[in-house]
């Protein structure tokens, strides 16, 4: 069985490129490049990886195309570009050619509800859902209802919904969380990263009992063909080790079939990115 971590991050780290590593976070305050997550994936039994903006440049998705040629290993890239922007389309086609490049995303849970449903980041959708392109939905839980209305306009696209939509884990609250992700996955062409569920949870005293009500709920709404396993890596190190994690991921998986343990683990990551030979 071939493990693809769906979902990690990769910096040389600054104060002034990443004001959101708060003083709570400083342990992550330093440069995380491939070797050291190469090291940490051929630990844990992991074969490839996606790598995912961390910043909004242009120049950061370079950088990480970069990489991902230099390292097999990095499958594919799900980089960032300004869609809101009038000039989107030039941008998105001067990138459009790297076949590293397999998706898209905006930090759209810094943003109002109202941001992903203007127009001008209509039109900027509607130019992803000509490329090809996958887009990932980063928000919290409380704009899946926003989400869903994006999702809605565009029923060709494919969406991969990142860390279970950030559930309020910590209080231990399922509801409204885990009605709008049913309706959410009602949608064929949504998948969902399960990820970033420990640092929702208590970082230092969470257990598998905290996060196993949040991800029956995500595996009875999307199923085992739609659920892609990742790390969010490093910035899952706030409370759990990258191995850890992924024994956390296989327990979590440990009762389904062996097929559909392996679509989670890494099979629907290389089908809905598309990813290289390195990860199949």
């Amino acid at each position: 069985m071939r493990c693809v971590d769906a979902h990690h991050h990769l910096w040389n780290y600054s104060a002034e490129e990443y004001g959101w590593i708060g003083p709570e976070m400083a342990a992550l305050r330093r440069d995380f490049g491939p070797a050291d997550l190469r090291a940490e994936m051929t630990a844990a039994g992991v074969d490839a990886c996606v790598a995912v903006q961390a910043r909004e440049t242009v120049e950061e998705t370079r950088w990480l195309l970069g990489l991902a040629h230099e390292n097999d290993f990095i499958a594919g890239v799900v980089g960032w570009a300004p869609i809101a922007d009038a000039a989107f389309a030039g941008d998105l086609e001067a990138l459009a050619g790297d076949a590293k490049l397999k998706g898209l995303r905006q930090i759209l849970q810094a943003q109002p509800d109202a941001y992903m449903l203007s127009d001008a980041f209509e039109r900027g959708m509607q130019v992803v859902e000509g490329s090809g392109l996958v887009y990932d939905i980063l928000i919290l839980e409380r704009q899946l209802e926003a989400a869903i209305a994006l999702v809605d306009r565009h029923p060709k696209q494919v969406f991969v919904l990142d860390h279970v939509a950030k559930p309020r884990i910590a209080a231990h609250a399922l509801e409204p969380w885990a009605t709008r992700m049913r309706e959410l996955a009602r949608r064929p062409q949504v998948y969902c990263k399960v990820s970033g569920m420990t640092t929702e949870a208590d970082w230092k005293q969470w257990t598998m009992e905290d996060l196993r009500p949040y991800f029956d709920v995500a595996l009875e709404s999307f199923g085992p063909e739609r659920l892609l396993a990742g790390s969010d890596w490093p910035v899952c190190t706030l409370a759990v080790s990258y191995g850890s994690w992924w024994q956390v991921l296989r327990e979590m998986v440990s009762g389904l079939s062996e097929s559909e343990q392996a679509k989670i683990l890494g099979g629907n990551a290389v089908r809905v990115y598309g990813l290289s030979e390195a990860a199949q």
